[in-house]
């Protein structure tokens, strides 16, 4: 048996390797600093700038134009997750018709902008006024807010269908057999065993889907919906300040701020029996 007659000893810890100064870092430092330099006018211009009376006059109207925002892409969300349901279904069907169809559905409108459907459904169906007052849904489409929000839905459904169809199909063909071989009917199993881990990987999609609309809500503007992007216009018309539009800048960004923390909140919440 061999063994040691004396100790190493301790070894001073290896050198730091220095890092080369190259192009692309100089780069990347000058880019930095230029964003640095931007943010520090920007901010000594507003606070250069800050007029009290113009803030306590329209700041309600930035609150009213904030609540309608939350309320159309909060309604939005919900009604297009329950349509989303039976299209990522759909989409996952043998049948080549009803899988068609679906199919059909979420290229076209995951496929074009959603400026465009929101004209297609104020301005075009504008044109079948006697035939939507026969069947009494014009009361529906002559308001530019139930258009907004009908627009709204129709396009996050088909992502959500997406989603979801994604994160179920990504859910391993063994949880089904192991569902199966306890004599689980396939609808408890998928509710109770392919669902809940279906949404552990939808959720961050999910997130990122209702940040794009959020965003995306702005469009509604342009059909005179007073969301927070039309209460800013107004408001630019009256004053010509260019600050009227940072300050729509700051609520959206704490819009997005807030949801990232509270889905962040909500994915470390259900995934707490995956980390060791």
């Amino acid at each position: 048996m061999s063994y040691a007659e004396a100790l190493i000893p301790p070894q001073p810890a290896p050198k730091a390797a220095r890092k080369r100064i190259t192009i692309s870092r100089v780069i990347g430092y000058a880019v930095v600093a230029l964003w640095i330099l931007l943010a520090i006018v920007l901010i000594s211009t507003v606070i250069g700038g800050w007029d009290p009376e113009k803030f306590t006059r329209y700041g309600p109207r930035y609150l009213h134009g904030l609540g309608t925002t939350i309320a159309l892409v909060a309604i939005s969300v919900v009604f297009g997750a329950i349509l989303s349901l039976p299209l990522a279904f759909a989409r996952m069907s043998p049948n080549r018709f009803i899988n068609g169809a679906a199919y059909a559905y979420v290229y076209v409108f995951r496929g074009t902008p959603l400026l465009a459907q929101l004209f297609l459904i104020y301005y075009g169906l504008g044109g079948f006024r006697k035939e939507l007052e026969d069947v009494g849904l014009w009361w529906f489409f002559r308001d530019a807010w139930y258009c907004g929000l009908f627009s709204m839905t129709i396009n996050t459904a088909a992502y959500q269908a997406e989603i979801l169809r994604g994160a179920i199909e990504s859910v391993p063909r063994g949880q089904h057999e192991a569902a199966a071989s306890l004599g689980i009917h396939k609808i408890v199993a998928f509710r109770k065993v392919v669902l809940p881990q279906a949404l552990i990987v939808a959720l961050r999609p999910y997130g990122n889907e209702i940040i794009l609309l959020i965003k995306g809500s702005a469009v509604v503007a342009i059909i005179t919906v007073l969301d927070l992007m039309g209460e800013t216009r107004y408001a630019f018309s009256r004053t010509f300040d260019y600050q009227t539009y940072l300050w729509a800048a700051i609520f959206y960004l704490s819009m997005v701020e807030a949801l990232r923390h509270l889905w962040g909140w909500i994915e470390r919440r259900l995934t707490r029996h995956l980390k060791r």
